[in-house]
């Protein structure tokens, strides 16, 4: 029997909340104590866990038992807590602290030999500074937004484009009821892949990303060609970060301590135009935090279960600084900074473009008006 040396390992999980974190947590649990017989710190409240005092606890097999199908994360999370540029209400007044120091030594502090960071590209980010400050560190890739390089796909994102794939099933029978245009808004910030991917397996007619500035004339076309084909309704799914071209993505009013300005109001901008044009009937459905709650899909469960493992076995051959990464049918590590480096977003070149073209989706484009800026290969004729 191998004899490996005894370690305590960390666990947090930072940013946005989203199904198989849980999963992430118990893998890392188990795989700790059955396969090296390590302990394992769960730090809550990602790195805000290891700024204030009081946010660490011991984590057992028995404390994860039952986890695996629970949404959410049993340690918390919040997208606010960048030690790097920590804020802090005094007196009314907010200001900024550097405390990435306080994180190291408390993590020194706390025995750890290594931390599993399970989290979206911000999150990741953060450990790699930390990181380069003497932290040593794992990544474990999550997002509902899929938008994380140097992995085919995030766990979280199957579940959310299931979630908003049954929306859009309801929303096809009022839909066409009521003789209406309904849009869905939906996550994703920069990138498109919750849009696209859940418009084309829901049935849209429309769907707006990022990716490619719409053109309000080509929605209002299609919407209008379907009432000359007879059918009298029509869905459009925006993602939130889609805006016209010449213009910029819509954010919201308010910006909480911490936090970064929130997109958001597309699809209530897109309505505004078919409502003065009198096209047809309108309704917006903005899906929102629904995307990143309930238990996850089985591919969910089980790409984030075998994320934790693997994560694990980093620590255990001392890769510190790797991120766990699905390339292929099998899953790898690539450095931390080389995942990070370039956000992932819908390529106009990729073949579910080139599918939504042919089953006549709107893109919010002309094809041939997408071939010319993006000097594609033909797409093929646009739908008449």
């Amino acid at each position: 029997m191998i004899t490996y040396e005894h370690k305590r390992i960390g666990v947090l999980t930072g940013g946005g909340d989203c199904p198989g974190l849980n999963a992430v947590i118990r893998a890392i649990v188990k795989t700790a104590y059955n396969d090296y017989n390590w302990e394992v710190i769960g730090i809550e409240d990602g790195f805000e866990g290891l700024i204030q005092p009081g946010k660490v606890r011991p984590l057992t097999p028995a404390d994860v038992r039952g986890i695996l199908p629970r949404g959410g994360t049993i340690l918390g999370t919040t997208n606010r807590a960048n030690p790097f540029h920590y804020e802090v209400e005094i007196d009314g007044e907010v200001k900024v602290f550097d405390v990435s120091d306080d994180v190291v030594r408390h993590a020194q502090v706390l025995g750890l030999d290594a931390i599993i960071v399970i989290g979206g590209d911000g999150s990741l980010r953060i450990a790699h500074e930390l990181m380069r400050k003497g932290l040593p560190v794992i990544g474990v890739p999550k997002t509902i937004d899929n938008d994380l390089s140097a992995t085919i796909i995030t766990f979280g994102f199957d579940t959310a484009i299931n979630t908003a794939m049954e929306a859009l099933d309801r929303l096809h029978t009022t839909a066409e009821s009521h003789h209406r245009t309904i849009i869905l808004e939906v996550m994703g910030r920069e990138a498109g892949w919750i849009a696209l991917e859940a418009g084309i397996a829901g049935d849209a007619d429309i769907i707006l990303i990022p990716e490619i500035p719409y053109d309000i004339e080509a929605v209002l076309g299609k919407i209008i060609a379907r009432h000359r084909q007879g059918a009298k309704f029509s869905l459009i799914v925006a993602a939130e970060g889609a805006y016209p071209i010449g213009g910029q993505p819509v954010y919201q009013g308010v910006r909480e301590i911490g936090g970064v300005k929130r997109l958001g109001g597309i699809g209530e901008i897109v309505a505004q135009e078919i409502r003065e044009r009198r096209i047809s009937d309108v309704r917006v459905t903005v899906l929102g935090h629904l995307q990143r709650g309930g238990s996850p899909s089985a591919f969910d469960r089980i790409l984030a279960t075998r994320f934790g493992t693997a994560a694990v076995h980093l620590v255990a051959q001392g890769k510190l600084g790797e991120m766990v990464a699905l390339q292929g049918a099998g899953v790898t590590s690539v450095p931390i900074a080389k995942a990070v480096a370039q956000q992932k977003l819908v390529s106009l070149e990729s073949d579910i473009v080139r599918t939504a073209f042919d089953l006549g989706i709107c893109l919010g484009r002309k094809r041939a008006e997408l071939e010319a800026e993006f000097g594609l290969p033909h797409l093929g004729a646009d739908e008449t």
